[in-house]
């Protein structure tokens, strides 16, 4: 009988433990509780490419709005900010095939990205991101530097979410 209830006070403990464990854990930020929303103005660019700093622009802002962390605001309203250049888009090849044709481009492109918060007034990260997107030359509309820029956008995007939101 005794072995009986000593089971299953190990049990109800063990149990207890888990449940107290896992109860701290939260989804909500934690890290900047104090920013709210985020303002994402058009980015600069360095480059002669056209169209490419409202593509990342708009997928950035895309990106923040589907995680909803962060709500987009003018940057009068917003408790953060992120701003950017594009400073270089760089085609590189990716592969050659054995007769020494290019069998595959890459397009690199790099940008400068800084995330400041706008109420304490200090840089939360910055830094310089570069990513890449391929195509194969001669392959259609459906393999285009433009798509290959698109793909690179995506990757960046990504990742600054990534770095932005990590800590909450």
């Amino acid at each position: 009988m005794k072995q009986i209830i000593r089971s299953e006070v190990r049990w109800i403990a063990l149990g207890s433990m888990l449940f107290l464990a896992c109860g701290p854990y939260s989804f909500s930020g934690s890290a900047f509780p104090h920013l709210k929303s985020i303002a994402i103005p058009l980015f600069q660019d360095n480059t002669a490419e056209f169209g490419v700093k409202e593509e990342l622009t708009d997928a950035l802002v895309r990106s923040f709005t589907q995680e909803n962390s962060l709500k987009i605001a003018d940057r009068r309203n917003a408790d953060s900010i992120l701003m950017g250049t594009i400073v270089a888009i760089n085609d590189q090849a990716g592969s050659i095939t054995r007769d020494e044709r290019v069998n595959e481009i890459q397009v690199h492109l790099l940008v400068e990205i800084k995330y400041e918060d706008l109420v304490k007034r200090k840089v939360v990260w910055e830094d310089r991101i570069s990513q890449f997107g391929t195509y194969t030359p001669g392959a259609g509309e459906k393999s285009t530097r433009e798509a290959a820029i698109s793909e690179a956008i995506a990757k960046i995007s990504t990742e600054v979410l990534n770095r932005t939101v990590s800590g909450w």
